[in-house]
């Protein structure tokens, strides 16, 4: 079997020194939690491309592919992505795309923020209010947070299946932003991550049910 293997960039902070490492990620850097996972050329570009197993029904499961080797706590995290309905979507389906982060060993508890690019730009207003979604696994998955608290938790902003968007997360303690394509200002503030201000744990490529993602340029910027 041909090794796979892709670059992806991941800058590391060391105290308050500019010091970056760049690692080229192979297949063993790359652990498929509940999705399958290859590298694919997508217009001419060795990218990877992350789809959920379909044998997981709920949503909100960690279903990700993990990045070996990282230990996030605070600082910020980029990636650009993609995402396209699969043939078999669901006219429910999103193209839910995102990022996973302070990841436990047992990928039993972690943070999330993604997108639902199809609502981006929908004729219903209810569902472009539904464009970015945070979540927390386990107990914390969208159905209850919309319940318990709307609106507080989703955000709206411009986006669409079959393009690029930047995501870059600044996380600080309880608190996480959301910045979309190099926007100055974020599309979504979470000021109390469920697990708290002093966890912490991998970075994972995070998708859901009837996407088909790809991600590249993956930065990893740790903070104190």
């Amino acid at each position: 079997m041909k090794k796979l293997k892709t670059i992806l960039f991941l800058f590391l902070l060391v105290s308050e020194s500019a010091y970056s490492q760049e690692i080229i990620l192979e297949e063993s850097n790359l652990l498929s939690n509940k999705v399958y996972m290859q590298i694919v050329k997508l217009k001419g570009e060795s990218i990877v491309r992350v789809v959920k197993d379909p044998a997981v029904k709920e949503a909100d499961e960690p279903t990700f592919v993990r990045i070996n080797n990282t230990n996030f706590k605070n600082g910020i995290i980029e990636v650009e992505v993609l995402s396209q309905l699969l043939p078999t979507a669901s006219p429910t389906d999103r193209g839910f795309i995102g990022l996973a982060f302070r990841i436990n060993q047992t990928n039993s508890k972690f943070e999330s923020i993604y997108i639902r690019p199809t609502n981006g730009r929908a004729e219903d207003q209810v569902r472009r209010n539904h464009s970015i979604q945070y979540f927390s696994y386990p107990g914390f998955k969208y159905e209850r947070l919309r319940k318990e608290d709307p609106e507080k938790y989703e955000s709206y902003a411009d986006m669409a299946v079959d393009e690029w968007i930047t995501l870059k997360i600044e996380v600080k303690g309880n608190q996480a932003k959301l910045f979309l394509n190099k926007n100055k200002y974020p599309s979504l503030i979470v000021n109390d991550l469920k697990h708290g201000p002093d966890a912490m744990g991998a970075v994972g490529l995070f998708v859901d049910v009837g996407t088909e993602g790809y991600f590249r340029n993956l930065k990893i910027s740790p903070s104190k």
